[in-house]
Formats: C-alpha cells, sequence, structure tokens
C-alpha cells in the first residue's frame, strides 16, 4: 500500500513538473512588457530596456508633479 501511494505521489509531482515547465516555456517572450503611458519603440527600433523605461517612468512622474504643484499655487489673500 505504501508503494502505491509513493508512485500515485511520485506520478503526480512529475505531472505537475511537466506542466509547469510549459507553463514557464510558453511565458517567455522576447521583449519587455509595455509600460502605461511609455510610448512603444517604432518598427525598426530596438525594444527599451528596463532601465531606459525607469527613466521614462521617473521623468513623467516628476513632470505630473510639477505641473500639479504649479495648478495648486493660489495668491496669498493678506
Amino acid at each position: 500500500m505504501r508503494v502505491l501511494g509513493l508512485i500515485g505521489l511520485v506520478l503526480s509531482l512529475l505531472i505537475v513538473g511537466l506542466i509547469a515547465k510549459k507553463q514557464i516555456g510558453s511565458s517567455v517572450s522576447a521583449t519587455l512588457p509595455t509600460v502605461p503611458g511609455v510610448a512603444a519603440p517604432a518598427a525598426g527600433e530596438k525594444p527599451a530596456t528596463v532601465r531606459d523605461q525607469a527613466q521614462q517612468v521617473q521623468q513623467q512622474m516628476k513632470d505630473a508633479l510639477e505641473a500639479a504643484s504649479q495648478a495648486r499655487k493660489m495668491p496669498d489673500d493678506n
């Protein structure tokens, strides 16, 4: 009975391992995922690196914060 349980356990682990390997292999892509708000590279251009995307997002955040702070300035009522 123990041998049958052990065989079932090994078989189920083998099946789960094969399914996981198949899932991981199919989800790997050559290009980076797009970041919302960041322009996609042109057809002849190589994809942006993670560093480039991070710098673009940082610059967009700085610009958005600057615009928001400029819009909130109000004259003093003294």
